[in-house]
């Protein structure tokens, strides 16, 4: 189906008594299987079969973050979200009959291992008592999107959603950024009591997951979840521990040189936005033109990324203009079936802008790229601690291209972007430490939660200062982040991927050809390893050893510190 368009692509909910049939069929052929040939065809057709679903599932899932509002996809979601936990058995067998298979060598000669990695990772994180906790916990993240959603906040004489506000948190009048963040705050204050309830639920519904597979609590499962195979809890807190004691030195630095420029005693949280007294770097034009500058660039910047961007274009792939009704967030996701990665995000007139046209357009290139060159679905798509250098490095390789997208403020964008880069980790590493506690401590009231947030900033934000805002001050910060909420455990990927992104640029400084080769790889080979393994095929560093971070850091410390006149 090469002409497709998403706007007119057909939805038809799958009849779901006929897959699972289709699923117990496959069942039996896979167990009775009498050469490797006749295995394998199984596969490729069970492999097609699910790529169909998963097409129609995703376009559910995009046309529900679209609008919200939208009472046919809400239902199709919620529907999903209902029976999709009864599934897993059908697919743990499966996973099974192809695991004790007799041709297994056969597939992992032709496929490699890490195919049933995966499939042990699925059974070991899975269990029938936990079908309806899945069911619960699907409609609790709901919610969730949907309160962030339909926030309508009255400022500047605009009804603005969450997206739309927080353009104002850049803007030149000081007194105007701090009324903007405190319409930000009040908005989840004012939910504060029902979003308090949310996770308090989602702790116990994921502990009695954990639990019923035999864990202690969730934060085993989680890890499963992520797919993470050749590193565990001890390795990321080590990595936390580098983060502090080598970036929170830096980004204090920074804010105090950013003090300085704006003419301030210090950065409150309402100026961290402002990089210049100026203003910042703006986009030199409207949601379409970064559109066309995009595609500029892309063709610019090889063959793979040219006919890429022309494909997403040409395909109505990306959803990008902020509307209302539409999801707070931003994501890539795919129709496997028609090899097509869809980018969602919502614009609003700030540098962030051109980071979603790299960063989600980073991940869609690594699917686009999966798609076209790996056999099988399962390895379209990698773990999520591999996923987020494909991002987050797309962003350093448009750093050249900058004058495309904001002209003579080039150099201001440059800046502030790696500074928010720097200035990001620790927080990242905030929000993984959090979660930890969360779960591991179940006993914590609702209030002792948010003050251990509180106390994750004193450890990893000195520099944070709210002004007097009281919800803000005791913790209340974290529950703007909807990773803690949907995603458990996914939030560490951003910061240990940072590394890898900070790797690819110095390497890109020294010799573009080659750091463009390497990444390369690492977007086609898309899961078909481990994480490691992967690194090591892209030539790069792991993250966990000791002096990673002061090593990924060296490039970008000098070029802030240079900057800044330090």
């Amino acid at each position: 189906m090469k002409d497709f368009k998403f706007s007119t692509l057909q939805y038809q909910r799958p009849d779901m008594d006929a897959y699972c049939e289709a699923l117990k069929q496959f069942l039996e052929r896979v167990r009775n299987a009498g050469s490797y040939e006749e295995a394998r065809g199984i596969m490729m057709e069970l492999d097609a079969m699910e790529q169909e679903f998963s097409t129609m599932l995703n376009i559910v899932y995009i046309r529900h973050t679209v609008d919200t509002r939208d009472a046919f996809y809400e239902k199709e979601s919620q529907y999903f979200d209902e029976v999709l936990p009864t599934m897993m058995p059908y697919s743990i067998a499966l996973n099974q009959a192809f695991m004790e298979s007799p041709y297994r060598a056969d597939f992992e000669a032709e496929f490699g291992s890490q195919i049933f990695v995966q499939m042990e990772l699925q059974k070991k994180s899975f269990c029938e008592a936990n079908i309806p906790l899945m069911q619960r916990e699907a409609r609790l993240t709901d919610e969730y999107q949907k309160i962030m959603a339909a926030a309508a906040i009255p400022f500047d004489g605009q009804t603005l959603n969450l997206y739309g506000l927080q353009k104002y948190f850049e803007h030149d009048d000081r007194q105007v950024r701090k009324a903007a963040f405190q319409a930000y705050s009040d908005f989840y204050h004012s939910h504060e009591p029902r979003l308090e309830e949310i996770w308090d639920e989602l702790i116990a519904i994921r502990n009695e997951m954990g639990r019923n597979l035999g864990y202690e609590n969730f934060i085993p499962v989680g890890y499963l979840q992520q797919g993470r195979t050749d590193y565990g809890m001890e390795e990321v807190a080590a990595f936390r521990e580098q983060v502090r004691r080598e970036l929170v030195p830096l980004c204090e630095k920074l804010y105090q040189a950013q003090a300085k420029r704006l003419g301030v005693d210090r950065v409150m949280v309402y100026d961290e936005k402002r990089i210049y007294p100026d203003g910042n770097a703006v986009p030199a034009g409207d949601d379409d033109f970064m559109v066309e500058q995009a595609r500029k660039m892309y063709h610019e910047m090889s063959p793979e990324t040219g006919a890429f961007i022309d494909f997403m274009i040409d395909h109505e792939m990306m959803d990008l203009k902020n509307k209302p009704g539409k999801a707070s967030t931003g994501y890539m996701t795919s129709l496997p079936s028609l090899k097509a990665p869809f980018v969602f995000s919502c614009f609003n007139g700030t540098i962030g802008d051109m980071q979603v046209l790299t960063h989600e357009m980073g991940h869609a290139f690594a699917g686009y790229m999966a798609m076209r060159s790996q056999p099988i679905s399962q390895y379209y798509g990698e773990s999520t601690d591999i996923a987020e250098i494909h991002s987050m490095s797309m962003e350093q390789f448009s750093y050249p291209y900058a004058e495309w997208f904001f002209g003579e403020q080039a150099d201001k964008f440059r800046f502030a972007h790696l500074q928010e880069a720097i200035t990001f980790v620790p927080f990242g590493v905030a929000v993984d430490e959090f979660q930890h506690i969360c779960y591991a401590h179940p006993e914590l009231t609702p209030k002792e939660r948010t003050y251990e947030w509180h106390k994750l900033e004193e450890k990893y934000m000195p520099w944070r200062t709210y002004d007097q805002d009281e919800f803000m001050e005791r913790g209340g910060y974290w529950y703007h982040k909807l990773h803690i909420y949907l995603y458990p455990f996914y939030y560490i990927n951003y910061t240990l991927t940072t590394m890898g992104a900070m790797e690819f640029a110095g390497k890109n400084a020294l010799d573009h050809e080659a750091a463009w080769e390497d990444y390369k790889k690492l977007c086609t080979c898309g899961g078909s390893m481990s994480y490691k393994e992967t690194l090591r095929h892209a030539n790069l560093s792991v993250p966990f050893e000791a002096g990673s971070v002061a090593r990924a850091m060296e490039r970008p410390k000098k070029i802030l510190l240079d900057a800044i006149g330090e």
